[in-house]
């Protein structure tokens, strides 16, 4: 009788430790991630995304950039170089290395930021986002996107702000979500600094080229679309790889869950 209770009772043991939830394996590693939101929009629109991470034992951070969100820096005194600043200091609040999230405009800081510090980030992940090469600016990269319906309707006094018109900020971002999320995303809107998006960033191989990135594409985005996107990563073929999600320019409203599990599997 003993010799059949023994492989019983391990069989059993192991059954056990292999149900566990997978969010309870000590094994499980946990990740750092720096989110940087796009322009005309602060951290609150990724509050789902980072709910959802965050479940999961990660360490989240969405950066609310100078002049965004509920921060009152005044828009004339601020450059890319300030951005990134602001990402770096956000990212030495966490130790070891970050997963360093872009979207639209971000994709822009998040290269600064990579040119920068280099060593401090795990990953880029561009959501939506611009990819410059050395040299480029975030208007620069705008102006070739000749279908874009945000870049068609905006003003600008050329020295300190940019608007999108107020009948197109639906249309442009998010053309596909729900009334609420729709309503999320005018309640979050603020007029874009100019200054910033018209700043080149220099990118080196050694340092910005060093580091892995991946892109998350939108198929029906209309700010910055499709053809950009295709166009941006065959001037820039380090790409580890690329996703798709179909939605509009915010699919941290649309899609929150998808975009969390997207952000998972490329930690992986």
């Amino acid at each position: 009788m003993k010799k059949i209770l023994l492989p019983l009772m391990l069989l059993v043991a192991s059954a056990a430790l292999f149900s566990c939830d997978n969010n309870d394996d000590p094994t499980t590693v946990k990740k750092n991630y720096v989110i940087v939101p796009g322009a005309w929009s602060g951290p609150n629109v990724w509050a789902n995304v980072k709910a959802n991470l965050e479940k999961s034992g990660n360490t989240v951070i969405v950066v609310q950039l100078p002049a965004h969100g509920s921060d009152q820096t005044a828009p004339q005194d601020l450059t890319m170089d300030i951005y990134r600043d602001a990402v770096i200091s956000a990212m030495n609040t966490v130790s070891g290395q970050v997963i360093l999230v872009g979207h639209s405009m971000g994709g822009v800081v998040i290269s600064a930021v990579a040119e920068k510090v280099p060593t401090k980030i795990e990953k880029l992940v561009y959501v939506a986002a611009f990819v410059p090469l050395s040299g480029q600016s975030m208007i620069d990269l705008a102006q070739t996107d000749t279908t874009s319906v945000t870049g068609k309707h905006l003003d600008t006094d050329y020295k300190t702000i940019i608007d999108v018109q107020q009948d197109w900020i639906i249309p442009g971002f998010i053309q596909d979500g729900t009334d609420d999320e729709k309503q999320l995303t005018l309640t979050n809107y603020k007029t874009e600094p100019f200054v910033p998006l018209t700043n080149p960033v220099t990118l080196t191989a050694a340092n910005y080229g060093s580091v892995p990135k991946v892109y998350i594409k939108t198929l029906i985005d209309q700010t910055v679309t499709p053809n950009l996107q295709k166009r941006m990563l065959a001037a820039t073929p380090a790409f580890q790889a690329t996703y798709k999600i179909n939605t509009s320019h915010s699919p941290f409203l649309v899609k929150p869950d998808s975009v969390a599990i997207l952000l998972t599997n490329i930690a992986k």
